[in-house]
């Protein structure tokens, strides 16, 4: 197995990609059909769990297909935690990225095919690619510039704009074919967007130097063994948790429902939480400052947890909302309701040069990380605020006006502004380098739990009155965003950046 140093070597000093090194460009487009290919089927992922089997749907309950949509949500993103330690200890970012592609292709496809099995099996293909791809091709997006590299913030900045670029097309062309043609072309229609992506990622891997290209050396054969071991127990593991209820469930012993599967996630997801920062902080080789740098991950990472709860109902409650008490149209043109999902995608687009213009404006006077993340999440409890009011007409009977979202999304993306690409840029500086792309995984964990939330949310919407529940999320958020403003400075001495 070919090793390379910790400190991965960057290209030579490259400006070919818009004054960056012409490697962004291909992880740019690698993740842009990534997000074509994950936002385009869950657009319609919930829709087509509880559409009627008559309407080419599965029929599903909207409490089972809101806890079905929190685990597969969730498990994309918490498996990016594994997804980035096989890379650091054995495949590499550079190999991890092109064999996630391939599962998440096969993933799609499998979700294409008309029976019940296959929709499973896809789910879980779509889980395992996108973890070993998503963390990682981050992780190599820092590697590309050397350490005190200006440009580092910059490059995630562009590299942000190609995630919301597939993001945006991704609910417009999938969501089209999905609802007004055949659900199973839209998941399809995905699968050949991620195959576009492998297939540029193939081409351009020569332009990313070393970065990415080789796992973290092992020092000993000792530690070698112990590498496979973990590798091994984590298949036994893996294996255990879903082949023994689906044993004792086809032999009748025990009887899965949605509650049960979203209560083992709930636990799943806390158990794996503890595990990992219990073993960071716990380890001994840490200096001064990266425990105290840990001590900060940890804070942001509560911070981002709360931020994407309420931030990815989108696919959720608000998708809910969007379909039963919307007017899906304008200026007398009818759309389908997953078309809203693109709306916070264009808005970043849009927007995200100006408040990268802003930062820079400011100057001396550019906000804190902290600082940052507390503005996040008290936008997108106001975004929740408004479609609360919205959402109390919509009880009345009435189909409220689609500008309802439209406001909704616009604040929610200026909170996203605040908070998401500066974590991926902060992570990548404060993170260790030999468990950089563990690390990475971590802030993926806390998108995971949040998606786990956001579809408990949506498991309820039809148990709790919607205003009810919009109110409580933006209270939430609006309440610990100022908690968080009361704490930015210790935590800013903490990272010490």
């Amino acid at each position: 197995m070919a090793t390379r140093p910790l400190e991965a070597e960057p290209p030579a000093f490259d400006t070919r990609f818009f004054g960056h090194p012409r490697g962004l460009a291909t992880l740019f487009f690698t993740e842009m059909w990534e997000r074509f290919s994950y936002y385009g089927m869950r657009a319609i992922l919930l829709l087509f769990m509880v559409t009627p089997t008559s309407h080419g749907g599965l029929g599903f309950a909207t409490a089972t297909a809101g806890v079905i949509y929190g685990l597969y949500t969730s498990m994309v993103y918490l498996v990016s935690v594994p997804g980035g330690w096989v890379a650091d200890r054995i495949l590499g970012q550079r190999r991890a990225v092109l064999y996630g592609g391939i599962l998440i292709i096969f993933g799609q496809f499998s979700l294409g095919m008309p029976k019940l099995p296959f929709f499973y099996v896809g789910l879980g293909l779509l889980v395992a690619g996108t973890g070993l791809l998503k963390a990682n091709v981050s992780t190599i997006v820092g590697q590309l510039y050397a350490a005190g590299d200006v440009r580092r913030d910059a490059g995630f900045s562009i590299f942000y704009m190609g995630i919301n670029l597939g993001a945006f097309i991704a609910p417009l062309a999938v969501g089209y074919v999905g609802q007004r043609i055949n659900w199973n072309l839209g998941f399809v229609l995905a699968g050949f967007g991620m195959t576009i992506g492998v297939i540029q990622y193939s081409l351009g891997h020569k332009y990313l130097g070393t970065a990415g290209l080789y796992p973290v050396p092992a020092e000993t054969a000792e530690a070698r063994a112990k590498v496979r071991r973990t590798a091994w127990l984590g298949v036994a593991v893996v294996a255990l948790l879903i082949g023994v209820p689906l044993l004792l469930q086809t032999a009748g012993v025990i009887q899965i429902t949605a509650a049960a599967i979203g209560g083992a996630n709930g636990i799943l997801l806390g158990t794996v939480t503890l595990a990992v920062f219990g073993t960071l902080l716990l380890n001994k080789e840490w200096t001064a400052l990266e425990r105290k740098r840990l001590i900060a991950v940890i804070a942001l990472f509560i911070a981002s947890v709360l931020f994407w709860s309420a931030y990815e109902q989108a696919g959720s409650t608000l998708t809910l909302l969007a379909d039963r008490s919307t007017e899906n149209s304008f200026f007398g043109i009818s759309f389908p309701s997953s078309w809203y999902q693109s709306l916070q995608a264009i808005f970043v687009i849009l927007f995200a040069p100006v408040f990268a213009l802003l930062w820079l404006r400011l100057g001396k006077r550019d906000p804190s990380t902290p600082l940052k993340f507390s503005i996040g999440l008290v936008m997108v409890g106001v975004g929740f605020a408004v479609i609360a009011i919205g959402a109390a007409r919509a009880s009345t009977g009435v189909k409220i006006s689609p500008l309802w979202l439209f406001s909704t999304y616009f604040i929610q993306v200026c909170g996203e502004l605040c908070l998401s690409p500066v974590g991926l840029s902060v992570i990548s500086k404060l993170a260790p380098q030999k468990v950089a792309g563990l690390m990475m995984g971590v802030w993926f964990l806390s998108i995971s739990i949040g998606d786990y939330i956001a579809g408990l949310f949506g498991s309820a919407y039809e148990k709790y009155p919607p205003p009810v529940l919009f109110s409580v999320v933006a209270g939430i958020t609006v309440a610990l965003g100022a908690i968080l403003l009361l704490l930015a400075r210790p935590i800013k001495r903490l990272m010490a950046l």
